[in-house]
């Protein structure tokens, strides 16, 4: 993470275990204990290309990247507390739904579902949320 210097609590987080910014934008930003994640398309961070597979392998790999961001920025998903997101085809909710069980825990984060003609590079799916990191006592 880098701090801002126009901002003495903003921090920029970015993290080579998620693919960079592929435009004006940074991967998430810290002010305070939120945290603003930037939409994660199934983009392999190494290979920088989308992921093989299925709609079910891009839908964990947008949420492992949305994980590398949240760890480099001081939480995990389960410090998330909104998640939105875009399909190509809300078919795929279901699966969404399912995948997401097994990356987050209850309380589970609010959450909207957007149906969208496409997604950057043909993705099929793209998910962006906001993260509040408390500390060992719950307190902000």
């Amino acid at each position: 993470m880098k701090k801002e210097t126009n901002f003495s609590n903003r921090v920029v987080v970015q993290t080579d275990q998620a693919p960079k910014a592929i435009g004006t934008y940074s991967q998430a930003v810290r002010i305070d204990n939120t945290v603003y994640l930037s939409g994660q398309i199934p983009l392999d961070p190494i290979a920088k290309v989308l992921v093989d597979g299925d709609i079910e392998d891009q839908i964990r790999r947008v949420l492992d990247n949305l994980s590398a961001v949240a760890s480099e920025a001081g939480g995990t998903l389960r410090d998330m507390v909104k998640v939105n997101v875009y399909l190509t085809d809300l078919a795929h909710f279901p699966l969404v739904n399912q995948v997401m069980a097994e990356y987050f825990q209850e309380p589970y984060p609010a959450r909207a579902a957007v149906g969208v003609v496409a997604l950057p590079m043909g993705a099929l799916v793209e998910m962006d949320g906001v993260m509040v990191i408390f500390d060992d006592y719950g307190d902000y």
